[in-house]
């Protein structure tokens, strides 16, 4: 009897095993793959450097079976965004090679590359016993891989993080029959999502109220504002100026050739915007970040924002925000008559190796099965959603179905038109001089014109009449 049961068990597990290959057969093949390209590097510890979002956290919970599976150790730190950039970077540059791989937002490829501190994976990916089979790199969404994973003619990663902006807004405050009557009476077009950015300036002013006043049919206990936006210095306030502002209005900080072009009168326009717009958000807005930008739409003190997506995932859940559910998403607005020429500020990121690195293949393999699609499924049904970075992933159960498809197709927009930022050697000193100016442009301590030709000298003298990118 038990001889027979233990058949029975095994005709079992092996008509399960070959099902499951035949209705997943990358999954099988991957998943083999790993533990025998593992082989030579089993008990291996590798460290890794990543960033904490609500992405990572989920993430956590699949780092455990790359070490069943391959029998090499991860140990797996998350700091906060600022930590990861000054923590990393600083091992890469002292060549200390603590880290085998550190996340990289796509601005800090440019310092890196140029310091020559991570290491290229060409030669990995052109080793059959190192490649998955099963990668299919054209299934990755290809803008944000293309401009962040490859430079001079190498490939230094794939992409891992796929952080796009998207348009946040409450949907019971656009669907309000009166504040819809209201909206159309003074503004003569009917309140929805801003699909523009004059749009979403009208919806800014026509929101902004003073403690007292009726907002939907209710007495506000405190002032309401129409937006909120990033202010700090620092952050990913330039970033989002630069973007959703600046390049939608057709300017930009940089022409194709890389010399700057900051002191265009679509620049000045877009500042003139930026500054408008500030007015109709909190008093706190200078101070700002990335991180309170979500936490104010989640205490409903606010009617509109452009916000990263993966902060709306952590703040629009019931429990977390008393307004879950409550939100509506779109994407990012344009310039009202530039519409075929939007851009959405994103920042496509990868994890790379670095150069001072002693166990490049098996960092190589932890990376390339963070990357494979039998991975990125399971990230994403686990945490029920998520920033794809494969193309397949929208179609999945957790997207397609979700109880807020707004989300997922406004990532989709951004993502379709993402890119990463322009690799420039002096990335920081940039950035941090033209976040000052963002800053003081928006609280009206600068002219757009004086911002606009402050920060055209500033990049002049740092690109010292060359290009400014690598």
């Amino acid at each position: 009897m038990k001889r027979k049961i233990w058949c029975f068990a095994a005709a079992l597990a092996a008509t399960t095993a070959l099902t499951a290959s035949a209705l997943h057969p990358a999954m099988a093949q991957d998943a083999s793959f790993y533990a025998e390209a593992a082989k030579p590097y089993k008990g291996t510890t590798i460290r890794v450097l990543d960033e904490i979002t609500p992405l990572q956290e989920t993430l956590s919970k699949i780092v455990p079976d790359f070490e069943k599976e391959t029998g090499i150790k991860v140990e797996w730190e998350l700091l906060n965004h600022f930590e990861v950039i000054n923590k990393g970077q600083a091992d890469m540059l002292s060549g200390r090679g603590y880290y085998d791989a550190i996340m990289l937002h796509g601005s800090q490829l440019g310092p890196m590359l140029s310091a020559g501190v991570i290491a290229p994976i060409d030669a990995y990916v052109a080793n059959a016993k190192l490649a998955d089979p099963a990668m299919n790199d054209h299934d990755f969404i290809q803008t944000p891989y293309k401009t962040t994973a490859f430079s001079g003619g190498k490939q230094y990663g794939f992409i891992n993080w796929n952080y796009n902006h998207v348009y946040w807004a409450r949907a019971d405050l656009l669907n309000n029959p009166e504040e819809q009557a209201a909206f159309k009476a003074k503004y003569g077009y009917d309140l929805a999502p801003a699909k523009t950015i004059e749009q979403m300036r009208d919806i800014a002013q026509f929101f902004t109220r003073k403690k007292g006043a009726m907002l939907a049919g209710k007495p506000l206990e405190s002032d309401f504002y129409g937006i909120v936006l990033e202010g700090i210095k620092g952050g990913s306030t330039f970033s989002n100026l630069w973007v959703n502002f600046i390049q939608n209005y057709g300017g930009d900080v940089l022409d194709k050739d890389g010399k700057p072009v900051f002191d265009s009168p679509q620049t000045v326009a877009a500042l003139t915007m930026w500054r408008e717009l500030w007015t109709y958000a909190p008093p706190g807005i200078a101070e700002y970040s990335l991180v309170d930008v979500p936490t104010v739409m989640g205490n409903g003190i606010a009617a509109q924002s452009l916000a990263w997506s993966d902060f709306v995932l952590g703040i629009d859940k019931p429990g977390v925000s008393p307004y879950a559910g409550k939100f509506v998403y779109a994407p990012v607005p344009a310039k009202a008559g530039n519409e075929a020429k939007r851009h959405a500020d994103a920042e496509p990121s990868v994890t790379v190796i670095s150069a001072a690195s002693k166990n490049p293949e098996a960092t190589f393999l932890f990376l390339e099965w963070l990357a494979s699609k039998r991975q990125q499924d399971k990230l994403i049904e686990m945490g029920q959603g998520g920033v794809p970075i494969r193309e397949s992933s929208w179609a999945l159960p957790a997207i397609k179905d979700a109880s807020n498809s707004t989300l997922f197709a406004a990532m989709k927009s951004s993502l379709a038109v993402a890119s990463a930022r322009p690799k420039m050697e002096k990335y920081p000193e940039m950035f941090d001089a033209m976040s000052g100016i963002a800053q003081q442009v928006g609280l009206g301590k600068m002219t757009p014109e004086e911002g606009a030709k402050q920060g055209q000298a500033i990049l002049v003298k740092l690109c010292g009449g060359k290009s400014c990118t690598i």
